[in-house]
């Protein structure tokens, strides 16, 4: 897989990257809003992380599928595939990855409904680089993902087969 973005239309900030000591984190970022996935992705590298990024839900899971990612920051109301089939779909595939949900509107019901495609957090509309990032850090931090592994936060566990319940 080559680390080339998937899509990545934006201006340079003309930042430069500080040395890592240790391989970035991966992300993707999934925004139909091309300025609000342009600032996100730019913010994101700029603090040292390895974006690509999406404009929509069906180029998202494509990239899942062939990707290795350490976080998804996806919105909801996407074209073509929604944020919570992409969540929907990712626990179906059985891809542990955290998950932060930045939309304007929270699908609740949703995740009410279905408890194990819960994102490990949200983001609520408009919100700050100083909250996207804290949150990123935060999430990052609490799955295990900034060590260098994927973990589920406790609310992403799912239920259990009869395979794993004999002792």
């Amino acid at each position: 897989m080559t680390d080339a973005p998937i899509f990545l239309a934006c201006e340079s900030f003309g930042t430069p990257l500080p040395v890592l000591t240790s391989p970035p984190r991966r992300i993707l970022v999934v925004e139909g809003d091309e300025d609000i996935r342009c600032l996100n992705t730019e913010v994101l590298i700029a603090h040292g992380y390895h974006v690509d990024a999406a404009e929509d839900g069906a180029v998202a899971w494509q990239a899942l599928r062939t990707g290795s990612y350490n976080l998804l920051i996806t919105d909801h109301d996407l074209p073509k595939v929604t944020g919570i089939e992409l969540l929907k779909a990712l626990h179906g595939a059985r891809m542990a990855m955290p998950v932060i949900m930045a939309a304007g509107n929270l699908p609740k019901w949703e995740f009410t409904r279905h408890p194990w495609i819960k994102p490990a957090a949200t983001l609520l509309k408009p919100y700050s680089i100083t909250e996207l990032l804290g949150t990123v850090k935060a999430v990052l931090l609490a799955t295990g993902s900034s060590s260098g592994q994927i973990a589920l936060p406790l609310t992403w566990q799912s239920r259990p087969s009869a395979d794993r319940l004999r002792p």
